[in-house]
């Protein structure tokens, strides 16, 4: 039993928890960003992968199990969601503008937090690297001090592959033995320290942080740690359980995985153009490699959250973990993103709030102790909360800001280019810190692409933006996937949905892996159908989506 004296010291210490979490005011941010990661991950139910690391945050966290990029590229969907607007309204749809100079001078994520007190502060891969942060990762606007970028980054298309003969190459696949590469490192080694003595910097300070920590991998090449193979012997391996390009697949819907293609090993195979096949043993080599990158940045991902226990930072920090887009690993016949297809899009989204996702721990508690990936036994992690809800990258940063205190962002008006903070996303804060039984089925994810053309040519995948001619503007649910390609006028930024170039649809509850284009049958061929709504009761879910894709065409994304 305990005395009333045991009971005052356990307020009292409660009362001293409180006033330490709540010292500095506000919540820390720690921002880790993959790229080119899809859900390839246990706590999104892959059978393979072997994340550990990544599977325990989430079981602290909220999980967002259909969460999408707006474009599925490097330099646009980050500029997209650190800016919380979408591709058209930030006008980057390449690498080659600076959306201060080409959109509106909008504020960004970090950036806000920056003008509220914080020391912000990047690490790796956070915006695109070149002109699309202004050659300075977009300081000083949104950084209190230069971005750091590992020295041996510049390596990573160098001849640093090693051939069983001895000799170097620049190849896709590129497990390598860390002492013998340049520097004796290799670029996300290098930025789990820079965090970790970041962090260690960052503890007694007057401010708060907004720490951001961006990985290279898995993006091509896959140059990892030669060890991490051991992790997926390749006959245990498995190939995609749909290969093969979509027979009722429209043509510009399809890329042909160009920036692979000029890897040495993969030159090597003579395939043809544009669509192979790759060799099923090359396949399932590119695929372990892939697995192999999930595993080395869940390493790296699990180094840093020990740090942040050891430095007692957990109970004041907020975590979230994400990606700028997937990948595909040879669903539809394709090997890379460039696509609107979900296994391009589709993202991990995963968010831990102290006090609303998990109770915050005690003084020295630990929540995220380093999980050794190379353990004999695979960890279990009670599961997190899960959100099936179809939610989109541009609600990070209305997010972000809510949940750390911050004066709320507001929707932007129509149109928004001379608007210098708002978001084109929504807060999810309502949905963190409780389990979703009931998706909300009115819930819609955009995203677009943009061609050269209608036929496939070997700048498909990136074309510049002098060259785009056909948008593909695409909308989901929990139900559908409906894309419309149309004409697009790159000169003016104008998208002509009259102009139908070609159309895709996958009732995803039929079809989860979009394998079965049914537009041609079921909309173009008989748009007097969505009117037999007893007949078909998916078409009046169907309605709202082609009345919403509308709506987005014109500009209207405050859905």
């Amino acid at each position: 039993m305990f005395s009333r004296a045991h009971i005052w010291l356990l307020l009292f210490l409660v009362y001293l928890l409180v006033l330490c979490v709540f010292a500095k005011g506000k919540f820390n941010v720690l921002f880790l960003i993959a790229d080119d990661l899809r859900p390839t991950l246990g706590c999104y139910s892959d059978p393979v992968v072997k994340s550990p690391n990544i599977d325990r945050l989430a079981s602290k966290s909220t999980v967002f199990y259909n969460a999408f990029a707006q474009q599925a590229v490097c330099g646009p969907s980050r500029t997209s969601f650190l800016t919380s607007r979408r591709p058209d309204t930030t006008r980057l749809y390449d690498f080659n503008s600076y959306w201060r100079v080409s959109a509106g001078n909008y504020t960004t994520l970090p950036q806000y937090f920056k003008s509220n007190g914080y020391t912000t502060l990047s690490v790796g891969k956070v915006f695109h690297p070149g002109i699309a942060s202004n050659h300075t990762d977009d300081y000083p606007y949104s950084w209190s001090v230069p971005p750091y970028h590992p020295p041996s980054f510049s390596y990573e298309k160098r001849k640093v592959c090693k051939s069983e003969d001895g000799t170097l190459h620049s190849n896709l696949l590129c497990a390598v033995n860390v002492s013998e590469m340049p520097l004796r490192t290799l670029p996300d080694l290098e930025n789990a320290a820079e965090a970790v003595r970041l962090l260690k910097t960052m503890k007694d300070a007057e401010t708060p942080f907004f720490l951001a920590v961006g990985f290279y991998k898995p993006h091509i090449p896959f140059r990892i740690p030669v060890e991490y193979l051991k992790l997926y012997p390749i006959e245990n391996m498995t190939l995609a359980s749909d290969p093969d390009v979509p027979k009722k697949l429209p043509k510009v819907a399809y890329n042909p995985w160009m920036d692979i293609r000029k890897r040495e090993d993969v030159k090597a195979l003579n395939l043809s153009f544009p669509y192979g096949p790759i060799p099923k043993d090359f396949q399932l080599r590119i695929r372990q490699h892939y697995y192999a990158a999930v595993s080395y940045i869940d390493a790296q991902v699990g180094k840093i959250l020990q740090v942040l226990d050891d430095l007692d930072l957990t109970k004041e920090t907020i975590v979230v973990f994400t990606s700028d887009h997937g990948w595909s690993l040879g669903e539809h016949g394709e090997w890379a993103k460039y696509s609107n297809f979900d296994v391009a899009t589709r993202v991990p989204l995963i968010v831990y709030a102290p006090g609303v996702t998990s109770p915050r721990p005690w003084p020295g508690g630990k929540m995220f102790s380093y999980v050794n990936v190379f353990g004999k036994a695979r960890e279990r992690f009670d599961e997190g909360y899960l959100v099936r809800s179809v939610v989109e990258l541009v609600d990070v940063f209305p997010t972000v800001a809510s949940l750390a205190g911050l004066v709320s962002v507001h929707h932007c008006p129509v149109p928004s280019f001379k608007t210098v903070l708002c978001t084109e996303g929504s807060n999810l804060v309502h949905l963190l810190g409780r389990h979703e039984r009931n998706p909300n089925h009115q819930a819609y994810a955009f995203s677009q692409y943009p061609r050269p053309g209608d036929t496939i040519r070997d700048d498909s995948d990136l074309p510049s933006l002098a060259n785009i001619t056909v948008m593909g503007y695409s909308v989901r649910s929990t139900d559908f996937h409906f894309t419309l390609w149309v004409g697009f006028d790159s000169s003016c930024f104008y998208a002509n949905l009259s102009d139908v170039h070609a159309g895709e649809l996958y009732i995803l509850s039929e079809d989860p892996n979009e394998d079965n284009n049914i537009y041609n049958e079921q909309v173009h061929a008989d748009v007097a159908m969505l009117k037999l709504g007893t007949r078909y009761p998916w078409t009046e879910s169907l309605k709202e989506h082609m009345i919403f894709l509308g709506k987005a065409l014109k500009g209207n994304w405050n859905l």
